[in-house]
């Protein structure tokens, strides 16, 4: 069906869409003026304040203001009413749009253009394209002519629907109709670039190009970096630069700009190709089209994945003749390369001189340099870098990166020593840090030491899980009993109990046979939090895991718990 006959269908349409109830009807205003439907101070004011709100990114704030209209007796204009919804668009609520639409008609308001331009616009971005084109012929049966910025809106609509040939079919239209307000402009034909680009359909975005010079509108830089995005998404970065680049050098209104420069570099560097990603920037300084930091920070990330450091010095050179300054990102990649290559004098080196340049170090930047000292076996040294974090407070990560440190060397009690450090900082330790205390034990061989972690984590409203079972098996085994390790593996085989249940069924399996283990340890007792000072850990609260490798460790047979512990120390 074309898109003539598409809008004739539509119209036919009851326009379900403006038939909903309203909320407030013409003279249940307690306000006079609002009565009156004259122009009210106190509507014009919160109106106002709704925008400052959407302009400051607190949308929801702006719908609290509008609720208030209605409990002081106060009719909303239809300012206030396409302000709302732009504020439920931004929030990408848009199941209330219709209610408001009807109850906009209904209060007596009479909609103008720019009320329907709202309406389109945000059903367009919902990607319900119906009720946007519904919209179109409602304002049309008002009498209200759409714009260009209309069409503009729903061929965007189009696009986001994943239709960007109905987007080709309405600027058809727009061209036929002869009128100066519909003319396409250069926003009309870059959003339907853009919508063919999203379907990876180069040669129909050159198409568009093509009947925009016809048209006599000139590409700008947003038309060609939008095409370069797309050849760099489908992995084609070199054409990116040879057929996109190459026509941007050659116009007079359409230079390459650091956005430009921001495309390919980061094509180039998610294919492997930095060497290009650098060659490409210099080009473009060459140009007078200096990359920022974004691009500098993305070729030294791309240097340390291959683990070209001469690379990287050749970038931080770069960076110097561009007066561009590095950020903590920068240093953190950097120190990161050292650290991962086992210099941990020069990661060290890079984190002073990156405080010496009044680049104050973030969370990320101390693990870094806490999992070097860590993978260097210089787990001291990861616990003083605690001590030195004053402005950013040590997170749940760093303290079990330096306890997985002293499990690593077999020091346990050191690492239980940093347990209790970590809950005098108010840190609540969370699943991967009792499982790396765990797989301390399991390495020394103490797996009794291993179940008293286990249930210290119930003090901790931690609860184990799968992997926690498994670790717990692996270090009865490991130590030479397998009873007590299969009473762990059995409890795994009851896949439909829950975990907590699964715990006490444990314990009673556990209950009863310890004693009959000739395990020289004296007698066997829980430590409580308060006999190991944990009080000041806040009982009950589960930090979430910041890691994402830390969420994704499975623990299983021996030899991939080395591999788990490993996520701290990578």
């Amino acid at each position: 069906m074309s898109l003539k006959s598409h809008l004739l269908v539509s119209k036919k349409a009851c326009f379900k869409l403006f038939l909903q109830t309203t909320v407030n009807k013409g003279g249940e205003y307690r306000c006079k003026s609002c009565g009156e439907g004259s122009s009210c101070r106190t509507v014009r004011s919160k109106t106002k304040l709704m925008n400052i709100l959407i302009e400051r990114g607190r949308p929801h704030e702006a719908q609290t203001v509008f609720k208030t209209f209605a409990e002081t007796g106060h009719r909303p204009s239809l300012i206030t009413y396409t302000t709302l919804l732009a504020a439920l668009t931004v929030q990408r609520q848009y199941g209330s749009i219709s209610n408001i639409v009807s109850e906009a008609e209904q209060s007596g308001t009479k909609p103008d253009s720019i009320f329907f331009n709202a309406v389109i616009n945000a059903f367009s971005e919902s990607g319900n394209i119906e009720d946007a084109v519904q919209a179109l012929l409602r304002m049309k049966e008002l009498g209200l002519n759409p714009t260009t910025s209309t069409y503009n809106t729903l061929i965007k609509g189009y696009g986001i629907a994943g239709r960007p040939e109905r987007s080709s079919e309405l600027m058809d239209l727009m061209l036929e109709e002869n009128n100066n307000y519909v003319r396409p402009n250069i926003r009309t034909f870059n959003v339907l670039v853009q919508a063919w680009c999203k379907k990876k359909k180069v040669e129909e975005a050159w198409k568009v190009v093509r009947k925009m010079e016809e048209c006599g509108v000139e590409p700008d830089t947003v038309t060609y970096n939008t095409i370069a995005t797309c050849y760099v998404q489908k992995g084609e970065t070199e054409r990116a630069e040879r057929e996109v680049v190459e026509k941007m050098v050659m116009k007079e209104k359409a230079k390459p700009n650091g956005r430009t420069c921001g495309i390919v570099v980061g094509g180039y560097c998610r294919e492997g190709r930095v060497r290009d990603g650098l060659r490409f920037v210099r080009r473009m300084k060459e140009m007078r089209v200096e990359a920022n930091l974004v691009v500098f920070n993305s070729l030294i990330k791309g240097f340390v994945e291959i683990m070209d450091r001469d690379g990287i010095h050749e970038v931080l050179a770069l960076m110097k003749e561009c007066k561009v300054k590095a950020d903590v990102i920068t240093y953190s990649t950097v120190m990161n390369a050292w650290s991962s290559a086992g210099y941990m004098e020069k990661a060290a080196q890079v984190f002073e001189e990156m405080v010496k340049a009044g680049v104050k170090p973030d969370a990320h930047a101390y693990s870094i340099l806490a999992k070097g000292y860590v993978r260097a076996k210089e787990p001291k040294k990861a616990e003083e870098l605690l001590e030195t974090m004053v402005e950013c407070r040590p997170n749940v990560v760093i303290f079990t990166t330096v306890i997985s440190g002293w499990c690593s060397t077999g020091n346990m009690e050191d690492a239980m020593r940093v347990l209790t450090k970590m809950c005098e900082f108010g840190v609540s330790p969370n699943i991967k840090t009792f499982e790396t205390l765990m797989w301390g034990y399991l390495e020394v061989k103490q797996p009794w030491k291993a179940e008293e972690v286990l249930q210290m984590m119930r003090g901790f409203g931690v609860k184990p899980e799968n992997s926690t079972f498994r670790l717990l098996a692996e270090a009865w085994r490991v130590a030479g009993l397998t009873d007590e390790s299969n009473k762990a593996i059995n409890v795994l085989k009851c896949k439909d109990i829950d975990i907590e249940r699964l715990e006490k069924l444990y314990q009673k399996q556990s209950s009863g046979s310890f004693s009959l283990l000739q395990i020289p340890v004296g007698k066997r007792e829980l430590p409580t939090a308060k006999a190991m000072n944990l009080s000041a850990c806040k009982l009950g609260a589960r930090v979430p895991i910041i890691c994402q490798k830390q969420s994704q460790a499975q623990f299983g047979i021996r030899g991939q718990f080395v591999h788990s512990c490993t996520v701290f120390l990578n």
